[in-house]
């Protein structure tokens, strides 16, 4: 079955992919490049599909940043906040309808391709702080996507009832190589290990007994 993944480069994406390539699919990989301060990611996905043989396509819509900010992760003049996901800071870290936008455009090309599913990596622990990886988001977009075009291409989010610590720990099942990922928002040359993803990240390794290459 032909499939559209949205990879970030980030590590639920690229575990994501590991998993839909090993079922089977025949996968089609799309990264779009913001302005995220965090673009070093892009890299990664890049080094994903040439690993695994994935057509692979970056999309520059960085003339959106002008409509996108407001966000510590679009916005220069926002520090990125430090700590963890479930504090209030955290929602800085929220692109306005980012998802909405990056589903749009992977819709569109997997429309294009005649795919017959759209994925993307949201999960449990999203929810709390990305409105965009609600169930409740994803149900009806996906209602909405099903009759955006006459050809039929239905969006999954596999992981989204599973937690970080479940990702990783599929990861591991997968031989995922995780120095293949990342995850800090700082966009700097070596992970903070303060931002909240980076701490998300950390305390998802430690509990599930493995040590993160990065």
């Amino acid at each position: 079955m032909k499939a559209v993944i949205i990879l970030s480069g980030g590590l639920d994406s690229t575990t994501l992919t590991y998993d839909l390539k090993n079922q089977g699919y025949d996968l089609f990989a799309i990264s779009l490049n913001y302005g995220q301060r965090h673009k070093k990611e892009l890299k990664m996905a890049k080094r994903t599909c040439k690993k695994l043989n994935i057509p692979h396509k970056i999309i520059n819509i960085t003339s959106l940043n002008s409509v996108l900010q407001g966000s510590s992760l679009t916005s220069p003049n926002i520090d990125t906040p430090h700590g963890r996901y479930d504090e209030e800071n955290m929602k800085s870290t929220v692109v306005s309808n980012r998802n909405m936008i990056l589903l749009s455009i992977a819709a569109g090309y997997g429309i294009s391709i005649k795919a017959e599913k759209l994925f993307y990596g949201a999960h449990n622990n999203d929810a709390a702080i990305y409105p965009d990886c609600r169930p409740e988001f994803v149900n009806k977009l996906k209602e909405t996507i099903l009759i955006a075009d006459w050809h039929r291409i239905e969006l999954e989010a596999p992981y989204l009832y599973m937690n970080k610590i479940d990702i990783v720990k599929r990861g591991k099942e997968l031989n995922v190589p995780f120095e293949d990922t990342w995850s800090c928002y700082e966009g700097k040359e070596t992970p903070c290990g303060k931002c909240g993803s980076c701490v998300e990240r950390a305390e998802a390794f430690k509990l599930a007994n493995m040590i993160d290459p990065l």
